[in-house]
């Protein structure tokens, strides 16, 4: 069951990214586009770095899902097994802390933001445009939470991969 949770988180964040990337492109094209042809769009520059800003985050989640993220496995594998389980447990700790936190204060920053919209866009909130921060950061645990097992496994083992060894060792079978 795990696993098809993992599943369906992982091609439910890529079309998400997918579908942001995509939606981006067509934005800076329609603006470059409007702007080259002496009609600028006046909400263009607001949404296209909201939209960057949602790719960065979303897109970040799913990289750390792939755990493709930078990383030391050399150090980490350098150590005996039983301390390089210590090491990734704490670093994975040091992680999630790090996103509780951000996404705890980006909570606070929505409350303070309750009311504010977009200046080009006043029926669009502020609200939604930062929700990308307390969600992002669920969402980045959620992925750190569902590859854990997976480097715990490579730690007490042969050593950790990172995400060049995997795409080389899956390109190979």
């Amino acid at each position: 069951m795990f696993a098809a949770l993992r599943t369906v988180f992982e091609k439910t964040l890529t079309a998400f990214v997918i579908f942001l990337l995509a939606s981006l492109t067509v934005i800076i094209i329609m603006g470059v586009t409007y702007r080259k042809m002496g009609w600028s769009l006046v909400w263009y520059d607001e949404v296209a770095s909201i939209m960057l800003a949602w790719l960065t985050y979303y897109g970040a989640s799913l990289a750390a899902l792939k755990r493709a993220h930078i990383g030391f496995p050399g150090l980490v594998n350098a150590m005996a097994p039983q301390m390089r389980v210590a090491a990734v447990l704490f670093a994975e700790a040091c992680v999630i802390g790090f996103f509780a936190i951000l996404g705890w204060f980006g909570w606070e920053v929505l409350q303070i933001l309750q009311g504010d919209t977009l200046v080009s866009l006043p029926n669009v909130t502020t609200t939604l445009t930062q929700s990308v921060i307390p969600i992002g950061s669920v969402l980045f645990i959620l992925a750190q939470l569902f590859s854990l097992p997976e480097v715990l496994a490579q730690a007490r083992g042969g050593g950790i991969l990172d995400h060049e060894q995997k795409q080389l060792e899956e390109a190979l079978r």
